[in-house]
């Protein structure tokens, strides 16, 4: 079986109540003696924070000792299955009313930032329909209908610009502020030199983060923030370990300046690559490991949570995509030992199986066509490392003769010769290859490099003819 592990079931340990003095007054007519909750964005997660009992007047009080960390909270109805928005920053002492008869009308009391937001809503949701409006009209007006309503297009847009500009010059530092500059992409200007036809990328990836600190753990408790994040290395990261592991870094650089920022980023790369998409994430996740968790400690990570990742780690780290395999020394059916940088050929398939797997079983003949078929004459030779587990070595040997895989390089796995590793405090094979499935696949080059690994023997094939094909 493959091993799923999700990090945050088992990282745990989130600070749920957060800083000095909140107090948030609720009224939720008709509702009454029922619970109504709070919480806010973090990522894809929307975790519940506070409750407050709604007494006979419909009214409840969300209260704290402790400052609540900005960003776009949620009040939840009793079911929760319905909630409405609000923000929380520098004042956390104010009201909020809403009739369930009207539940888009909701009205703060001592709330400017609140006041300000709803404000901003109304004015977008009033030229967004506007716009609507004049667009559809467009699409069936005459030339000249089409350059007047085209000419009140730009001035709406112009308009909604100028009121975004507004709102961040008269308060640079607040949270509204924080938003408009989150959410805002980059506008590419006209290319300078039509001949660069990287200049729209390089220019989108230089300013996508204008505006925004990782140190500000508001941004953190938008419902946006993780999108861009994903976007940002999904579409505009170079696909390479080098260049993820340097994007990292700076950003967990700036983000180090913020618990709560460094603690988010964190879990959420750790979870990114504990289970790698790609052949060379493994690297990504070994340089977490070694720079952020190997030698520090973090209050809201479990020992449980550390040991996997360093487990994890330990199982990548001799088999990185891109450096030289481990060395593999074991009998062979002549009993004589047999050593895997004894293969000489351009390329090696190391074959890690179970001869009483019975995918492997199924496998292990298809390789053997496919090495007939195309394989040997690349030059390829299959070095297959059965492990013992429920059957014995007579089974290895039946199947080998049954199928007869007579040009593979054989050698067996023994139990013993397993046992006889770990008790002498040397990573088993199994550990090597970060074996957590049978069979387990590697693709070597003439030095033993890894130049695949974990993938399956159709995969194998296209990649081989991709190499060849594409030979210098």
């Amino acid at each position: 079986m493959k091993r799923t592990a999700t990090l945050l079931s088992l990282l745990l340990s989130f600070s749920l109540f957060a800083q000095e003095g909140y107090e948030i007054k609720v009224s939720l007519k008709p509702l009454k003696n029922q619970y109504v909750y709070l919480g806010h964005y973090q990522g894809k997660q929307l975790p519940i924070i506070d409750s407050a009992l709604l007494n006979g007047k419909s009214e409840a009080i969300f209260k704290g000792s402790k400052k609540l960390g900005g960003g776009i909270y949620l009040i939840g109805y009793p079911d929760k299955a319905r909630n409405f928005e609000l923000l929380i920053d520098k004042n956390q002492t104010f009201n909020v009313a809403v009739d369930t008869a009207n539940p888009s009308r909701v009205t703060f009391t001592n709330s400017p930032e609140n006041t300000a937001f709803q404000a901003y809503q109304a004015f977008m949701m009033n030229n967004g329909k506007l716009l609507d409006s004049l667009l559809k009209a467009r699409r069936g007006s005459s030339e000249k209908d089409s350059i007047a309503i085209t000419t009140r297009v730009s001035s709406i847009n112009e308009a909604v610009k100028k009121y975004r500009l507004d709102i961040m010059a008269k308060d640079p530092n607040g949270l509204l502020t924080t938003l408009l500059k989150g959410m805002k992409e980059p506008e590419v200007p006209q290319n300078p030199n039509p001949r660069d036809s990287m200049f729209a990328y390089r220019y989108f990836k230089t300013h996508y983060w204008d505006g925004v600190n990782f140190w500000d753990d508001r941004m953190m408790r938008t419902p946006f923030f993780e999108s861009r994040v994903d976007k940002y290395y999904e579409q505009l990261v170079y696909p390479a370990a080098d260049s993820v592991i340097k994007e990292i870094d700076w950003m967990l650089g700036y983000a180090s300046a913020s618990e709560e920022m460094q603690k988010f980023l964190l879990l959420k790369f750790v979870n990114r690559y504990l289970n790698q998409k790609y052949m060379w994430e493994d690297a990504v996740f070994v340089h977490l490991f070694e720079k952020y968790f190997a030698q520090k400690s973090y209050p809201w990570l479990t020992e449980q949570g550390k040991k996997i990742i360093t487990d994890r780690a330990y199982s990548l780290m001799a088999n990185i995509f891109g450096n030289p395999a481990s060395e593999v020394q074991l009998p062979g059916l002549n009993d004589k030992p047999t050593n895997l940088y004894g293969v000489e050929a351009p390329y090696t398939l190391l074959v890690i199986w179970d001869p009483t797997c019975g995918h492997c079983k199924e496998t292990l003949p298809k390789l053997d066509s496919m090495y007939l078929a195309r394989w040997k004459a690349m030059g390829l030779k299959p070095f297959a490392l059965a492990k013992e587990t429920e059957g014995t070595k007579k089974d290895w040997v039946t199947f080998i003769e049954k199928h007869q895989l007579n040009d593979w390089v054989h050698v067996y796995y023994s139990k013993e010769a397993d046992k006889a590793r770990t008790n002498a405090g040397i990573p088993s094979y199994s550990q090597l290859f970060d074996v957590q499935s049978f069979p387990t696949l590697y693709l070597l080059d003439k030095d033993k490099r890894i130049i695949a690994k974990k993938l399956t023997e159709s995969q194998i094939d296209d990649f081989l003819q991709f190499k060849q094909n594409n030979k210098q």
